[in-house]
């Protein structure tokens, strides 16, 4: 289901709270089988205009404030800090030559992102025709065979099953290391372009970003983040929407202002309710009015304030810790439960060997930290400072045959005569540095539920599986209970 709230919201009361359960005046409810048949059609736009014309209702070239959407754990919603959301912009307009808009690959109703459920239903309408199925890269390689439907849903398996993008990257010139053998089950891999199979990050919530792309590859140091949107907006049009010509300066900063300008959250749990009742601080309201700069609450020294770095990042839901326990219930349980997880996602130690990018960023081999180390941003849970760091989910042991592995040997460098396999060398095909492969950014945690599965690579299909690779990557000893604890926080995120 669908959800419009027509309208503005208070800018002086963000903080007010509606009853658990309670819809908000003026809210549009739109029949799940309506949304989803039109979800069908690919597009983001498609999606929601015709929604609104079976349901009735005019369609306009702007939608409301906050549109809600239904997913797995309740409800997910966007919030414009503008008074509507503009559904005409360049971000939403076929600007390349393969039919492709941005809105191909980021999708409202599932976090500005796609999942393998979102991505299977096109493929279904279209017999795999759908914009978002082009060989550049939605197929495993670029010379898949597309000539038949059956062809076509075997050269796009990895973006059916795990809504994986490849990204064709070459071994840097001046690399530290050399590629010396590949193992493609695609056959297309080599030096000159390193198949690399990774999740689309949301178009959303990016007024937090500290890095953009996973491996950072669009970020430009001493350059604003409204600029490197707009640059990444350009270059993603060149080679995702396969683009003669680049992006104007007015489409670029539109498309860059469009993103800024939109924050999404979990709004509603099937169990708690409503994630901003009884004075808890969920939802993407007061998402949007968070306070943010590079750097906050930094644990490594690079908060420009100087302000020492607070363990308790995640702050939303503290008011429930105690809620309902005179008279119980459901509700109140649900929500005593979410409070918990946040409770341990903010002080269970935990250990840090082992972990290129944090480990050798602060000189110690063993660093006692929380899940807020990494994930330090305040209420939203990347990292404030660039930072990337190797937990090892590209590892070879971790290798699913779907993936290829590259072996890479360093020949210059701290780590001369080390060889490395890896499904994906990440950061190190930036910088070059033997160091950083493996190395992927700390991804913003907002509208989790809406956007399975996690990690750059897809290999975990739930937050259960997160939660247990965590727990035993780090031996964590996580106690009965608190991992499912933890799940609920994650699920209310």
């Amino acid at each position: 289901m669908m959800t419009l709230v027509r309208g503005g919201v208070n800018r002086s009361r963000v903080r007010a709270k509606a009853p658990a359960g309670s819809v908000a005046t003026g809210e549009r409810h739109i029949s799940g089988a309506g949304r989803r048949s039109r979800l069908l059609l690919g597009a983001a736009l498609t999606v929601i205009a015709v929604t609104i014309v079976t349901a009735g209702a005019a369609v306009a070239d702007r939608l409301p404030q906050l549109i809600v959407f239904d997913d797995p754990s309740g409800s997910i919603a966007t919030y414009a800090t503008r008074d509507s959301v503009d559904m005409v912009g360049p971000f939403f307009q076929d600007l390349g030559k393969n039919g492709r808009t941005c809105a191909s690959c980021h999708v409202p109703a599932t976090d500005w992102s796609i999942t393998p459920k979102e991505v299977q239903a096109r493929f279904v309408a279209t017999g795999g025709t759908d914009p978002m199925f082009r060989t550049n890269d939605g197929a495993d390689a670029p010379t898949a065979d597309v000539s038949t439907p059956m062809a076509r849903r075997a050269a796009y398996s990895l973006l059916l099953t795990k809504a994986l993008i490849r990204i064709g990257l070459p071994v840097p010139p001046n690399a530290e290391f050399e590629l010396v053998a590949v193992d493609d089950p695609y056959h297309y891999a080599s030096s000159r372009e390193l198949s690399l199979y990774r999740r689309t990050l949301p178009a959303t919530n990016l007024a937090f970003l500290s890095t953009v792309l996973w491996d950072g590859r669009s970020t430009t140091p001493g350059q604003s983040l409204s600029d490197d949107l707009a640059a990444q907006a350009d270059s993603a049009n060149r080679t995702h929407a396969q683009a003669d010509v680049p992006l104007t300066a007015a489409q670029r900063r539109q498309i860059a202002a469009f993103e800024e300008g939109i924050f999404t959250a979990q709004r509603r749990d099937a169990e708690a309710g409503q994630l901003d009742a009884a004075s808890a601080d969920g939802g993407p309201v007061n998402l949007a009015h968070q306070s943010y700069y590079p750097g906050i609450n930094d644990p490594f020294g690079r908060n420009p304030t100087g302000a020492p770095f607070q363990p308790q990042s995640m702050t939303l839901f503290g008011a429930w810790a105690g809620v309902g326990r005179e008279s119980g219930g459901e509700t109140a349980a649900a929500r005593r439960t979410i409070a918990r997880g946040e409770h341990i996602f903010d002080t269970k130690p935990i250990t840090i060997t082992g972990i290129a990018g944090l480990n050798d960023l602060t000189h110690q081999t063993s660093i006692v930290g929380t899940c807020t180390t990494c994930h330090d941003t305040p209420n939203v849970g990347n990292h404030s400072a660039a930072l990337f760091v190797n937990t090892g989910v590209s590892d070879a042991a971790r290798r699913t045959p779907d993936l290829p592995l590259y072996t890479l040997h360093c020949e210059s460098g701290p780590l001369a005569g080390t060889t490395i396999q890896t499904t994906d060398p990440g950061r190190a095909l930036i910088t070059g540095r033997c160091a950083d492969i493996g190395e992927f950014k700390v991804p913003i945690l907002r509208g989790l539920p809406a956007r399975p599965p996690y990690f750059h690579n897809g290999s975990a299909a739930t937050l259960d599986a997160v939660v247990d690779f965590y727990d035993r990557r780090f031996r964590i000893g996580l106690a009965s209970g608190e991992g499912a604890d933890l799940v609920a926080f994650l699920r209310s995120l």
